[in-house]
């Protein structure tokens, strides 16, 4: 009897990167091992959207089109290149309106692509109507996605095998044109048997023909399991990586999958001794990459507090870059309460990285007691219809805090209101800039805002983490043990213990005040400093030293963990001094800005 032949994507290059080095790796440094893949046979990539868009610009100063281009220059004319969309998101955290979601399509056709996997957090088929009609209206194919995750343990209400069934009829009903079908669990906490159960009643409803394809990660653990489930039910297709990004926050290894299938109906139509040559040069062409080792780790919390990897370890990371690694545990567990209220969106981008900004908030600043922007707005109506309703306690604080009032409008039409928001804003952008107005800087501009523009200007960062810059530390156990403080170029050994300052094996007895003294020409009592409630990169500065302002002024915007957080003005007064620059990482407490 003939074995069925499984398709596989390899997601090394989009979905690997995102789950293990957070998107951050420069496109000349892959390049040997894409090759190597395309020699070894493989025919299907996963090499853009997600994260690697807004990743090479934010952190490698690299054009995102430019690496399309030369990995399909790289692949050759035949490759299948597909990307990820999240829907009315296309590629960034924020939704956009009509002429933006159109646009990433036009340009992603144009750039290289093939195909376009198509998704929405939220499962709301209202976000993927006019998304999934751009893509082939653009000329590429369509894999139109529903989301999948596990809730926490002890939660009802979604993600079961009917609600499944549900959103599939409502993509149905909805006449949305797609090429392929793929259940995306980014968490990988979704139940094998559910898996199969989901997948098995799918098929009885397209039918033979129609291609089904399953996405999941190794992070809980049951990765294999679950492909193997999907298989049995009925799935044409499976996504799998190479080492160094395969297992843990990251796809099932292409070998392990293969391994696991021996004896069964199943073959991956590979040459696993060409794969496993392929490893060894990515492994060698990663070698300086800094790897976490949270994404190596099956780590069974994730079950009840699901994270997936591309979200688990792109936030490990700013964690360590601003100093509170130590707080992940903490993170980790305020995840479910998060989860539980906001409604059930599926853990995956955007949602997890609102899930995990609103538990980092509720953990560094106390429960609720600031509402951060993404997770706001989801609860309150902003990205679509969560599965199920939020708590209404928790509705009734983000109104208030962010001033805004609940809303069933599709999310299309509020963008395409938005003065902020489309074409005609990226423009703005691009001119008060003195910069050009192409379709891909115009896309940038509006995907990236500020950051997107100070990558044109030439002002991009590097934030990749090589071995040499990285200091490798346990998970949940980042502390300095003491700091060298120079003084007239004398260096003092310093470590704090309590109320107890050990100095070059000295002990003395300390008291810090919070605050500092006021500089010159504005008196202690007149003096407010306004210092950081947590760490972070400067955005954008709105005052200059002498302004006059009134209490609630925007003085600053800081970005921290993918969020940017408006500081106020607690008071009116004048601008003293202006203690910061933009683009500069401050630390909590640090004083930004003083007032007189």
């Amino acid at each position: 009897m003939s074995k069925k032949q499984i398709k596989v994507m390899d997601t090394s290059f989009r979905d690997g990167f995102q789950s293990v080095y957070g998107a951050r790796v420069f496109t000349k440094d892959f390049l040997p091992a894409l090759e190597s893949a395309v020699a070894a046979g493989l025919k299907h990539f996963e090499v853009g959207g997600g994260a690697r868009f807004q990743s090479p610009i934010f952190y490698c100063n690299e054009n995102a089109f430019d690496m399309m281009d030369t990995i399909r220059k790289t692949v050759g004319p035949d490759i299948n290149l597909q990307t990820l969309a999240r829907g009315v998101n296309v590629v960034g955290l924020d939704s956009q309106p009509r002429d933006i979601i159109n646009l990433h399509a036009k340009m992603f056709k144009k750039h290289g692509m093939t195909t376009i996997r198509n998704f929405d957090a939220l499962n709301d088929v209202n976000n993927l109507i006019y998304s999934g009609q751009c893509i082939k209206d653009n000329g590429l194919k369509h894999e139109v996605t529903i989301t999948m995750m596990e809730l926490p343990i002890g939660c009802t209400g979604a993600h079961d095998v009917a609600f499944y069934e549900r959103v599939l009829r409502n993509i149905l009903d909805a006449g949305i044109p797609f090429d392929s079908l793929a259940f995306k669990d980014a968490s990988g906490t979704s139940a094998p048997r559910k898996v199969y159960e989901t997948i098995k009643r799918t098929r009885e409803i397209l039918g033979p023909d129609m291609h089904i394809r399953f996405h999941s990660h190794e992070t809980a653990g049951t990765g294999l399991a679950a492909y193997m489930a999907a298989l049995d039910g009925g799935a044409d297709g499976i996504d799998l990586s190479m080492k160094p990004v395969s297992g843990g926050t990251a796809q099932p290894d292409i070998v392990s999958m293969w391994h696991a299938l021996k004896g069964s109906e199943y073959d991956l139509g590979i040459d696993v001794e060409k794969i496993l040559e392929t490893e060894e040069i990515f492994k060698e062409a990663m070698k300086d990459y800094f790897l976490p080792p949270e994404a190596m780790a099956v780590n069974p919390v994730i079950i009840s507090s699901p994270l997936p990897g591309g979200a688990l370890t792109a936030n490990t990371q700013m964690m360590r870059d601003n100093g509170t690694m130590d707080k992940f545990p903490e993170v980790v567990a305020a995840m479910k309460e998060v989860v539980e209220k906001g409604g059930f969106a599926t853990s995956v981008t955007p949602v997890s990285q609102f899930y995990f900004q609103q538990a980092y908030s509720n953990v560094m600043f106390g429960k609720w007691n600031k509402i951060t922007e993404g997770y706001g707005k989801m609860v309150l109506g902003y990205f679509g219809k969560t599965p199920c309703e939020p708590d209404s306690e928790l509705v009734k604080m983000a109104s208030e805090q962010l001033g805004l009032q609940p809303t069933t409008e599709l999310v299309v039409d509020l963008n395409d209101k938005d003065p902020n928001k489309g074409i005609e804003a990226a423009r703005k952008m691009l001119k008060e800039a003195n910069l050009e107005e192409t379709e891909e800087n115009i896309f940038i501009a509006a995907a990236c805002k500020e950051k997107g523009i100070m990558f044109l200007q030439g002002k991009g960062q590097i934030g990749v983490r090589k071995n040499a810059d990285v200091k490798q530390c346990s998970l949940g156990t980042e502390k300095p043990e003491g700091y060298t403080v120079s003084v007239n170029n004398k260096k003092y050994s310093v470590r704090i213990e309590g109320e107890k300052a050990v100095v070059n094996g000295k002990t003395y007895d300390i008291s810090v005040k919070e605050g500092v003294e006021a500089k010159a020409g504005v008196s202690n009592s007149d003096a407010t400093p306004i210092k950081a409630a947590l760490p972070g990169a400067v955005l954008k500065i709105n005052v200059a030293e002498g302004d006059s302002i009134e209490e609630g002024d925007v003085l600053l915007v800081l970005e921290a963990m993918k969020m940017e957080t408006e500081i106020k003005s607690p008071k009116a007064g004048t601008v003293a001094s202006i203690d910061v620059s933009v683009g500069d990482q401050v630390k909590n407490g640090q004083v930004m800005v003083t007032l007189g």
